[in-house]
């Protein structure tokens, strides 16, 4: 796939490394209708400075804009980190004034709007905006040396892209409190635990973890994924009887589609069903 049109903060994507279809990984694959998009600063563990993070959302909403891309799995370059955290050195020096001006984290609301699903594939690291970016995605593959955290505090802040209200909403108040007020970590397997990870495996197994679940979502029918992926965060923004009539809405206008004819006569005929993604 060609390298995908970047945004001013972004010219000459050398941060992200897009493969689409995603390749063969130990002897499996390529992945049809699954993209890897690989956050490429392996010497500073992949910090996420503005650059990266424009790179990143343009690459996303390149995959987004794409039919036959279904799913996107995002992973770190290395076996040390998916993301260390943010670039403090880029940090440092901001002020109230230029941070709004500049409004560098309107990237981080790009990413959010991506329709199509994404799996983060989390070897070490995935700390601060590291650990917001895992938690922006659909879902976490970890792998057991994985460890997840918001350490802001220890440098004189907070975490200010979706830190505090998705770790609160994945594992709850009370932990999500104690992580964030004290800068600890959170192994993979206790984060599994908590609800924050999709499933942990061997280090050495992660990315074909991911780009299995990846290839599993990719070949369901299109349009009720995206539906469904709506509904599903939806229940995070909405109260229970909104939620209930999101979801129902969603759920009778996917009886406009070809897929849902084509996937309930292939039920009733007994054979397998072949989307059309409309």
């Amino acid at each position: 796939m060609a390298g995908p049109k970047a945004d001013p903060g972004a010219r000459d994507p050398r941060f992200i490394r897009v493969e689409f279809p995603a390749p063969a990984v130990s002897g499996e694959g390529p992945f049809e209708h699954v993209a890897l998009v690989t956050l490429d600063r392996p010497e500073v563990l992949n910090a996420l400075n503005y650059r990266l993070l424009g790179e990143l959302a343009s690459s996303l909403e390149a995959l987004d804009a794409d039919e036959a891309c279904h799913c996107v799995v995002i992973t770190g370059a290395g076996e040390r980190a998916f993301a260390a955290g943010a670039d403090i050195k880029e940090m440092a020096d901001q002020t109230p004034v230029g941070l709004t001006r500049k409004n560098h984290f309107a990237r981080w609301e790009r990413i959010k709007r991506v329709r199509t699903p994404l799996i983060a594939a989390v070897r070490g690291y995935a700390l601060g905006g590291g650990c917001e970016l895992a938690m922006a995605c659909d879902m976490i593959v970890a792998a057991d040396d994985a460890v997840f955290g918001q350490p802001e505090i220890r440098i004189g802040v907070m975490p200010g892209a979706g830190g505090t209200q998705r770790l609160a909403r994945a594992i709850g108040k009370a932990r999500a409190m104690e992580l964030i007020l004290t800068g600890d970590q959170l192994p993979a397997r206790e984060a599994a635990a908590l609800g924050l990870v999709t499933r942990v495996v061997p280090p050495e197994e992660t990315l074909l973890a991911a780009l299995r679940l990846a290839a599993r979502v990719a070949s369901m029918p299109p349009v009720a994924v995206l539906a469904a992926k709506e509904a599903v965060n939806r229940a995070f923004e909405l109260s229970l009887e909104a939620g209930l009539e999101f979801e129902r809405r969603n759920f009778f206008l996917l009886f406009a589609s070809d897929d849902q004819k084509e996937g309930m006569a292939a039920f009733i005929e007994k054979r397998s069903p072949t989307w059309k993604g409309r």
